[in-house]
């Protein structure tokens, strides 16, 4: 939308107008209230966007197995600054939640986020806690905070879109009226519920209780660590992990493998599956998609995640036909438009370090082009431009660049098609790509943009020997070390 533009070139020209100082720094102010009032209209529209698609029944949730402790640790590292304003003490407490859950991450940072930044607002040289614990087969998160609190009357409209305190609080303290509405729609599309206990001049508690396993009717049990194959079944070859939830499966290519000289070790489900990835370190995983506990691009995701196992080589095996949606096409990492200058700046130095070659920055928006320069700039970094994906793949022809940043919807090659034909090109299959942009991803955008899948196959569709030839070309070009 236009508020990209209008946030980014205010955060340009507040940064010059304070370099500048003196004369120029008396605009400081104003460009402030413009970045601020463009931001909070941005929360707005996606306020309005998320209830939108709530009520009409479009909200998915993308669940994944994920760690309690560090949602909790990324969560109050995000919010400290607001924390700070106030002159705030954040307390966090684990009380037995550790371990993980499942759930959708996203939306449970957001509803968390919303909460602790609610708390920090309405109170003033306080102390806000933040504490998860378990209950049952529930995970319950609670935020308290010492703050104003709220009468009987406030509380009772409190979930209500749009609804806001009255007309005092609100301008003293700003905020959309959503955060709540869509926090409490979150928890309950996950199962679980968010509710609140106050009193005023006393603070409030927000508590959030969710099912530790979101929608999932089927536990791993010790049946699936017991179905895993003995270690150093097979040959004497490289170590060949095969997670699939269907026994018949798991058998056909496990004795496949062993025939042509692999070690294999197998995994009924996903999070079996990491816990032998983790353990063995194999040479190669095969990888089931459709599977109850945790399903293959969650699994995929997990492994990525993982330094200690992102290079393994992952065959992806499923019964459905995903050439559609083309091969995983790898990007390194995700930014949401309006770009934020520091987080950038930590992907640039984590992925492209300082490389000489330039940034290949790819958006059929001119203005958003001219932002990212101008941060790049900032940082010492040279830049080329393309406005589409056919341009961007003559700019890597010319050089080769140390990262690319590239938009997804663009005209005439969009970003999926140039990532596509970027990872034929033996050249530049190592080269960093950040997508940045403000489309909200689906599924099936998920599914194209999932990285570090090495080839998929469609079951039933291939011989053995088609199974056999991608492991051994996973193995040869693969640098992971080969469990003992």
């Amino acid at each position: 939308t236009p508020l990209n533009a209008i946030i980014g070139y205010s955060e340009m020209l507040q940064e010059q107008a304070e370099a500048e100082g003196d004369k120029a720094s008396a605009y400081v102010p104003d460009l402030e209230k413009i970045r601020s009032a463009g931001r909070h209209l941005l929360s707005l529209i996606n306020g309005v966007l998320d209830l939108s698609k709530i009520e009409a029944g479009r909200m998915e949730l993308f669940l994944e197995t994920f760690s309690v402790a560090e949602v909790l640790r990324d969560v109050t590292t995000t919010v400290q600054p607001l924390i700070d304003k106030n002159h705030n003490r954040l307390v966090t407490e684990i009380g037995g939640a550790g371990g993980m859950v499942r759930a959708d991450v996203t939306k449970v940072r957001q509803v968390l986020l919303n909460l602790l930044s609610n708390a920090s607002k309405f109170t003033d040289h306080g102390e806000i806690r933040l504490t998860a614990r378990r209950a049952g087969d529930d995970i319950v998160y609670e935020v308290k905070d010492s703050g104003i609190g709220m009468t009987p009357a406030q509380t009772a409209k409190l979930f209500e879109a749009f609804a806001q305190a009255e007309s005092s609080t609100s301008k003293k303290f700003g905020g959309t009226g959503l955060g709540l509405a869509i926090s409490r729609q979150f928890c309950r599309l996950m199962g679980g519920d968010l509710t609140v206990a106050s009193a005023l001049g006393e603070g409030s508690t927000f508590t959030v209780r969710l099912p530790a396993r979101v929608g999932d009717q089927v536990p791993v049990s010790a049946s699936a660590s017991a179905s895993a194959e003995p270690a150093g079944s097979g040959g004497s070859g490289g170590l060949v992990l095969v997670i699939d939830d269907d026994p018949a499966s798991r058998e056909i290519v496990t004795r496949h493998l062993a025939r042509a000289g692999y070690r294999t070790r197998a995994a009924a489900g996903g999070v079996e599956g990491l816990r032998l990835a983790r353990e063995l370190k194999p040479a190669a995983i095969t990888l089931d998609v459709l599977m109850p506990d945790m399903d293959g691009w969650a699994v995929l995701s997990a492994l990525k995640a993982d330094p200690s196992l992102c290079d393994i080589p992952v065959i992806v095996a499923t019964v459905l036909d995903e050439r559609p949606l083309g091969l995983a096409l790898g990007a390194s990492d995700y930014l949401t438009k309006p770009v934020d200058r520091e987080r950038l700046v930590r992907l640039m130095r984590r992925h492209a370090g300082s490389a000489a070659a330039p940034v290949l920055i790819v958006d059929d928006d001119s203005d958003a082009r001219r932002v990212l320069r101008r941060m790049l700039e900032q940082e010492q970094c040279t830049s080329v431009e393309a406005e589409n994906g056919r341009v961007a793949l003559a700019r890597v022809a010319e050089r080769l660049p140390s990262m690319i940043l590239l938009d997804l919807m663009m005209p005439e090659m969009d970003g999926f098609d140039f990532l596509a034909a970027l990872r034929e090109l033996p050249s530049a299959r190592d080269v960093p790509v950040i997508v940045i942009s403000s489309l909200e991803l689906t599924e099936d955008h998920r599914r194209r943009l999932n990285g570090g899948v090495q080839r998929i196959l469609e079951k039933g569709s291939h011989s053995p020997e088609v199974l056999l030839d991608e492991v051994a070309a996973a193995l040869a070009g693969s640098t992971a070390p080969v469990a003992g």
